[in-house]
């Protein structure tokens, strides 16, 4: 299809997230683009449902093509997950088209990842674990899939399999947050597997209010059952009554739960300002 800046947005930016986009920046003048043409057609028909391709003719949208930096066509740019990957400039022969395309596919780990994700959310958290088993024994080295894996092994309470999971993570700026997350996870659920339980702790704060380790360990219990309003006010109760206590570990550890609770934009939102307000 033929794209202009008007619907640039939509149908690349937003449909990369999606699926990979081909952009063919051409003008009707250069024969090079001519030559590319039925073969980007071809192969966008053999790959259909896989790719997309769009048509940018670069003398009608010029801005467009200045922002992407076209100095030269045909100039074919790749766009996934929102943003351009890779390109190609020339009238490539069929063959090389084919492996530029090739290497935006998924690769079948990811694409048991994938399936994973949509069996997760279709309730089938067994058959999602067995879809991130087969991801990981295809390519050992999608530490994506080991995230995904260790976080259903923490929901399941297989906190040693989950340990095992995030030790074999590596570092990566793509994924350190989400690691460091997880880990504070599989604490939290370590902390309300041992020691003293909730109705203990209570016991222990009723009497005296100052025992900052009971409440600490309170909030560990009550942020491994997902509670996080409530262990979001034990750690803040810590803070207002020692914001230095255990060099911060109350704010560190409410700051790992809005990392746990993210999804819940409003928690999150209500209890940053709290926090702030706190400490300041």
């Amino acid at each position: 299809m033929d794209v202009t800046a008007a619907d640039f947005e939509r149908e690349v930016i937003e449909a990369s997230k999606e699926l990979p986009v081909i952009v063919d920046f051409w003008a009707p003048w250069c024969a090079p683009c001519r030559a590319l043409t039925p073969i980007l057609e071809k192969l966008a028909a053999e790959y259909a449902g896989r790719i997309k391709l769009v048509k940018i003719n670069s003398d009608e949208n010029a801005e467009l093509a200045a922002a992407f930096g076209v100095r030269s066509i045909p100039d074919v740019m790749a766009f996934k997950d929102g943003g351009p990957v890779s390109h190609f400039l020339g009238a490539l022969p069929e063959g090389q088209v084919r492996v530029f395309i090739e290497g935006l596919l998924p690769s079948p780990s990811e694409l048991e990842r994938a399936r994973a994700r949509e069996l997760k959310q279709a309730g089938d958290v067994a058959g999602a674990a067995a879809a991130l088993d087969k991801a990981l024994a295809v390519d050992g080295s999608n530490d994506p899939a080991r995230l995904d894996l260790a976080e259903i092994r923490i929901a399941q309470e297989q906190l040693d399999e989950a340990d095992r999971l995030l030790a074999e993570v590596r570092p990566h700026i793509d994924w350190d947050e989400r690691a460091e997350t997880l880990r504070q996870a599989l604490a939290f659920a370590r902390s309300a597997g041992s020691g003293a339980g909730e109705t203990e702790l209570r016991s222990r704060l009723s009497t005296d209010p100052a025992d900052h380790e009971a409440r600490l360990a309170l909030a560990g219990i009550l942020a491994a059952k997902r509670r996080y309003r409530e262990a979001l006010d034990e750690l803040l109760e810590i803070i207002h009554r020692d914001k230095a206590w255990r060099d911060g570990e109350a704010r560190k550890r409410m700051l790992a739960i809005f990392n746990l609770a993210e999804n819940d934009r409003e928690l999150v939102s209500e209890y940053r300002r709290r926090l702030a307000s706190a400490l300041y």
